[in-house]
């Protein structure tokens, strides 16, 4: 998609990312007095982004980073949460027509998820001027966006119930605007129901209408590069942080059996350069979307604990004393041809147990060796699942098992 790879340093000055994540800030690392600077670790990579952009007055660019970030949080491997992990970032900066760099992000989230054949995943969108117009439709205080939006935030994880008690309870909130909210949060679908939102009372807000027409042009671009199967406009995605400004999106897995939350999230944060820059009113519109990499091998683990999944192709085995070099020499031929092999450690160890470890590892065919075998130039290859056993050439080994290995893949 024709980006160009940047790293950024792990520490920032806390002033750089204090006040960009809404409630999440009290997850950021704060390190203690570094030679008169006050310094933290980077939470996430959009902020340090941001942040290169402004101090190198760059307004152009299409980057991708593959970098750990950092946590003050619960860890909690089984819903793939971590205090250090990898964060694959993809980002547009740059003043463009609507929607047509947003819905770029869109398609490689889909084309990552594909190729890892992850197919079972629903990407949410919704749009931050509607959750604005949906909050001052329903009466609540503008000082109060942020925190109510944070506590939205939290509906993939709590059900509305708890959500309504915490706006109420803890934000303050009147519980007859919670209830008004909740009549909008809990809605999702397609352009039928943007097309509806227009016509109802919250396409009469300003803001509103300017966001459902955003999604709406979204969803129509979607539809032209095939995403329609796999995007939902939904009105309770709201994600916390406090720097995006337009179009905000989460990918999460459909399957029941799998909980790590969101896989993929991000959006468009139009004003973060521009916080970030010493010239004002400088500003650098931005788009982009972060892809959890621990969490998304937490799920192809989980996919290959049934499969058996083990990346040797086959095991070299001897039969009798002095084969150990035998299967040195047959093992640098295979490995020189990039047939991913293995061979006992062992000089001398029982044919049976080579077999058992191959049916244990999930190792699909075992070459076997003996004294005779080397005498007559030939070697036997035996099926582990089928225990078949049939005899290869010496010379024509490598080929040999290249073709029935092409043969298994088809």
């Amino acid at each position: 998609h024709g980006a160009l790879q940047i790293d950024t340093p792990v520490c920032e000055l806390k002033e750089t990312l204090t006040g960009k994540y809404g409630e999440d800030s009290k997850l950021i690392y704060d390190l203690a007095d570094q030679g008169g600077e006050q310094l933290a670790l980077r939470y996430d990579l959009t902020v340090p982004f941001a942040r290169y952009l402004a101090q190198n007055k760059i307004t152009t660019m299409k980057r991708y980073q593959i970098s750990k970030v950092y946590r003050r949080d619960n860890p909690s491997i089984t819903k793939g949460r971590f205090r250090e992990f990898y964060q694959c970032d993809f980002d547009i900066a740059g003043a463009f027509d609507p929607m047509i760099p947003d819905v770029e992000c869109l398609r490689i989230v889909y084309e990552i998820l594909k190729s890892l054949q992850i197919n079972s995943f629903v990407i949410k969108v919704n749009h931050r001027e509607i959750l604005d117009g949906m909050f001052e439709l329903c009466g609540v205080p503008a000082e109060k966006f942020k925190t109510i939006c944070s506590a939205i935030d939290k509906l993939d994880k709590m059900s509305w119930d708890e959500v309504k008690a915490e706006m109420i309870g803890e934000k303050g909130l009147d519980e007859s605007v919670a209830d008004k909210i909740g009549e909008f949060v809990q809605l999702n679908g397609s352009t039928e129901l943007v097309d509806r939102m227009l016509a109802e009372e919250l396409g009469t807000n300003a803001k509103a209408k300017s966001g459902l027409e955003a999604i709406k042009l979204l969803l129509k671009y979607c539809d032209i590069f095939k995403l329609t199967d796999n995007i939902r406009f939904d009105l309770s995605l709201a994600r916390g942080l406090d720097y995006y400004t337009g179009v905000i999106y989460e990918t999460v897995l459909t399957l029941e059996e799998v909980e790590c939350g969101s896989i993929a999230a991000g959006g468009r944060y139009d004003g973060l350069v521009g916080v970030l820059a010493d010239t004002p009113r400088w500003q650098v519109p931005c788009v982009g979307v972060s892809i959890g990499i621990e969490r998304i091998l937490a799920i192809m683990e989980k996919q290959w604990e049934d499969k058996n999944y083990y990346p040797t192709q086959v095991l070299i085995a001897s039969i009798g004393k002095g084969m150990t070099e035998e299967r040195m020499k047959m093992i640098i031929e295979l490995w020189e041809a990039d047939i991913r092999a293995e061979h006992s450690f062992k000089n001398n160890a029982k044919l049976l147990t080579q077999f058992q470890y191959c049916e244990q590892k999930g190792i699909p065919f075992v070459i076997i060796i003996g004294e005779d075998e080397v005498n007559k130039g030939i070697v036997k290859l035996r099926n582990i699942s089928t225990r078949e056993e049939s005899v290869i050439q010496r010379e024509n080994l490598v080929n040999d098992l290249k073709k029935l290995f092409l043969e298994s893949t088809q």
